[in-house]
């Protein structure tokens, strides 16, 4: 394992951590915090969600989170007030080491951005 991945997994590990301690769970995974990512994004709170849901508030999360690195822009919000982005960037085919490495560090530019802390 490099340097950079060393760093990135202690990044990673203080975030989930951090999140923990503000609600109290530290989450499994990247798919947990993706989850809560597409909660927060969504904005109508934590609730009750179907299977079919919970996919697209994961979805959610990975266009808002890849927006940041010019992926992916809002196009428009729907009448229940689900946000729907549009691909303007073609992504990078990696496997899926590569992909998950990708959204780490895309997720916590995200904490970083949105909540302006530092996760060193």
């Amino acid at each position: 394992m490099f340097k950079k991945d060393l760093d990135l997994e202690k990044r990673w590990g203080k975030l989930l951590l951090g999140i923990q301690d503000l609600i109290g769970k530290k989450p499994n995974d990247l798919n947990g915090v993706l989850f809560l990512i597409g909660v927060q994004e969504l904005g109508q709170g934590n609730k009750n969600f179907s299977k079919e849901q919970k996919q697209d508030l994961m979805h959610i999360a990975i266009c808002k989170v890849l927006s940041l690195a010019g992926f992916y822009e809002l196009d428009y919000i729907d009448q229940d007030g689900w946000p729907h982005w549009k691909l303007i960037k073609k992504l990078p085919h990696f496997d899926i080491l590569e992909q998950e490495k990708l959204l780490k560090i895309q997720v916590l530019e995200y904490f970083e951005k949105e909540f302006d802390i530092e996760i060193k």
